[in-house]
């Protein structure tokens, strides 16, 4: 059994691959939406519009059927919005009141039964 150390040299192709996998856009929500909702005005055929961002016809319809899947989750009530920190400090607010409302007549009705037993 002949076992020889066989070292290959990366092929051009491989180079090619490598410099596309680091180099690949990445794009926002935000980008995917905009491209998205420029589709939904036709004023461009798909293609062109792929073309113009260049973006792959497969990429653009994933991000189009998840963009009418989220749509649909949203018509229906399934998904859960995220709070600001805004509303937790009015919602903090807002129960520290109400706590202080019915502690207050809790406070007066203890006293007065102290007050009546003696």
């Amino acid at each position: 059994m002949d076992i020889t150390k066989t070292t290959q040299r990366p092929t051009p192709e491989h180079y090619l691959k490598e410099i596309r996998r680091k180099t690949r856009r990445v794009f926002t929500a935000k980008q995917k939406i905009l491209i998205v909702m420029e589709a939904l005005r036709a004023e461009t055929s798909i293609a062109e519009l792929c073309r113009k961002h260049a973006i792959q016809e497969s990429t653009f319809y994933k991000w189009n059927k998840k963009f009418i899947e989220a749509g649909k989750k949203q018509l229906s009530g399934d998904t859960v919005r995220q709070v600001t920190s805004e509303e937790v400090s009015q919602l903090r607010e807002e129960n520290r009141r109400l706590k202080e409302t019915v502690a207050d007549p809790n406070i007066i009705f203890k006293v007065k039964n102290l007050l009546f037993k003696e």
